[in-house]
């Protein structure tokens, strides 16, 4: 008998065997700020504002003026909910997403009455046609521009036809049939095709794909030069799940529509059109980006003309906090294994691992762990962090350590900043370079003298590894290793 296709109603089954790792309320909750304000509590973790946790992904079944839908948050929160669902231990999962994306398995397309993504059709031709009312996108903040579709997966494709592509942007509810959405500038392969499609003066035909297996959600956010052009990251979820992705017609535009979703948006981005993001609020504020700040509204995102929304039966929509700790997993794993995908080829051997952490937001830092063999290994550990700004232009801070600290735990971490570290020698600071537009200390004001344009970044390496000629005056306290410790909590 055929194992049922993965899909998030069948991780959400799996993830409830997991004590402690899924809970659902029927406690009355607002969309509107409210649903945010009250996970970031529960389980939000990431830069948002203190306090906040690591806890459950969270099932909000009684969401105001969305009778029959239910909303999720949380899901991809914790690194280590992340290795359940994808049956992995989750300290490895960089180099585990690294090895799917060597070896993909393509999605294939399945007929509609094997697309439960199709079981109730809403046409932007019916009278009573809004999406503010259809789709249940919850505010991070009281300030945002709108309701925002934040883990919306958008599919499409070159005017040909012959690359298909998916990413995430921000897309907020702007009328009852328009969408406005952010493609940032560079590197996401939507925004190619869609000014493929604007120089053509041709609306672009996009499904938005909403309510995935996380598998889908985090292979889709790989980047170039890990996924070049032409390289659809579907094929990545499908390597984890050992299965294709299914795709599925549209209804009403020329594009394939994830086949298992909970929610899809079908629709166009308009040629040549684009509008305020916050035209509707005015308060300048986009939403909470990951690095725990406001994002500023833009003035003039690209414009979708929905033409459809189609769901399932009860349908689940999924929603992330900005800075949470899903935007780490989302972001973080994926640039984990970008750079254990270039160091390996360059320099086998010498990095162990690799971690994005929170404090980064997934993007910012990464913490490398080195190997050396000999004194001839002396200085690889900083070529290691050079290549980890290669392989992602968006990496601010790389912290080096040897292979006796234990990357995921900071206190660990930051130790080799206090006893395996010299400032006056163990720093590396590289001015002018390009960075990520959403940190907010990346601006001329900030730092006129080698932030010439908003973007641009000094990049840091510390240093946190011992000369290999001195290692054996920086050995830990060795304890006995007792290998049945638990039995005395019993």
């Amino acid at each position: 008998m055929a194992k049922a296709p993965y899909d998030l109603r069948k991780v959400l089954d799996e993830l409830q065997q997991h004590p402690g790792q899924y809970h659902a309320t029927d406690v009355p909750v607002d969309p509107n700020a409210e649903l945010s304000g009250v996970y970031r509590y529960i389980g939000a973790g990431g830069t948002v504002e203190r306090p906040t946790q690591e806890g459950p992904a969270m099932m909000f079944n009684n969401v105001k003026g969305f009778p029959g839908t239910r909303v999720l948050t949380g899901l991809m929160a914790s690194r280590k909910r992340v290795g359940l669902m994808f049956h992995h231990e989750y300290h490895t999962l960089g180099q585990f997403l690294n090895d799917a994306v060597a070896s993909p398995v393509d999605p294939v397309t399945v007929s509609e009455d094997h697309a439960p993504a199709h079981e109730v059709i809403h046409r932007a031709t019916d009278a009573d046609f809004d999406i503010r009312k259809l789709v249940a996108a919850p505010t991070n903040t009281e300030y945002d521009a709108g309701p925002y579709i934040t883990v919306g997966v958008v599919y499409g494709s070159s005017m040909d036809k012959s690359k298909s592509d998916v990413t995430i942007h921000r897309m907020v509810l702007e009328d009852k049939d328009t969408l406005g959405i952010y493609i940032m500038p560079g590197g996401r392969h939507i925004g190619a095709f869609a000014a493929e499609y604007e120089a053509a003066n041709k609306p672009m035909p996009v499904t938005i794909n909403i309510g995935l297996d996380p598998a889908i959600t985090i292979g889709a956010t790989f980047e170039p030069p890990t996924t070049p052009l032409g390289y659809n990251e579907l094929g990545v979820a499908g390597a984890i799940r050992q299965a294709p992705v299914e795709l599925v017609d549209g209804v009403t535009v020329d594009e394939k529509a994830i086949a298992r979703s909970e929610f899809t948006l079908e629709g166009y981005i308009m040629p040549n059109e684009r509008m305020q993001e916050d035209i509707n609020t005015n308060t300048g504020k986009a939403m909470p980006e990951f690095p725990g700040y406001d994002g500023d509204a833009n003035p003039a995102v690209q414009v979708i003309k929905v033409t459809a929304v189609t769901h399932r039966q009860d349908p689940i929509m999924q929603s992330v906090i900005g800075p949470s700790e899903e935007h780490v997993s989302m972001a973080g794993i994926p640039t984990e294994a970008s750079i254990l995908s270039l160091v390996n080829r360059a320099i086998p051997g010498k990095v162990k691992n690799v971690y994005n952490p929170p404090a980064g937001g997934g993007k910012l830092m990464t913490i490398m762990q080195i190997h050396k063999d000999n004194e001839a290994d002396e200085g690889i550990q900083r070529q290691a962090a050079l290549l980890a700004f290669s392989a992602f232009k968006e990496l601010k801070t790389v912290i080096l350590v040897d292979e006796d600290v234990d990357i995921f735990d900071m206190n660990d971490v930051i130790w080799t900043m206090n006893t395996r570290f010299q400032a006056d020698q163990d720093l590396m600071v590289l001015p002018g370079m390009r960075n990520h537009p959403l940190d907010p200390s990346e601006r001329p004001g900030y730092d006129p003298k080698s932030i010439r344009t908003r973007g641009m970044s000094s990049k840091l390496v510390i240093d946190g590894t011992v000369p290999y000629d001195m290692k054996d005056q920086f050995e830990r306290a060795q304890f006995m290793k007792v290998d049945d410790w638990e039995k005395y909590l019993k």
